[in-house]
């Protein structure tokens, strides 16, 4: 998983996992598991999903890059507290998924809160498959 800066000032996680990587066979199944993490978590809090490829295929305007064949964001609120209203202009959360045919690509922006990062890192790490341990 890479750290860094989207347009130079977004902090943003990315996790790019070959198909032969992980046991999962599409970006829908891998939301599927993203939302089984959320609702299993003792804070977050599912909202929905949305398909932006599907968002963006309706504009009259709209352009997908090559390649891309689907886009889905998780969205989900990890808010524990509600100290002042700024504190709305980064919430909720969500974790985009995109199938370019060979690989998947999952991003998240940073969330100010370490537990929020520490549960997300955690969730999409472990869509790579992890190797069977060794017989002793």
């Amino acid at each position: 998983m890479k750290q860094t800066l989207l347009q130079e000032k977004y902090p943003i996680y990315t996790l790019e996992v070959l198909k032969d990587e992980t046991r999962f066979p599409s970006a829908d199944a891998i939301i599927a598991y993203l939302k089984e993490c959320i609702e299993a978590h003792e804070i977050a809090r599912y909202i929905g999903e949305f398909d932006h490829i599907e968002h963006t295929q309706a504009l009259a305007a709209g352009e997908i890059a090559s390649g891309i064949q689907a886009a889905k964001h998780v969205l989900f609120c990890f808010g524990t507290k509600l100290p002042d209203a700024q504190v709305m202009a980064v919430r909720p959360r969500s974790i985009g998924v995109v199938d370019q045919g060979d690989r998947f690509i999952v991003t998240f922006l940073e969330a100010p809160m370490p537990p929020a990062n520490e549960a997300m890192e955690r969730w999409v790490k472990a869509i790579v498959e992890q190797p069977e341990p060794a017989a002793a």
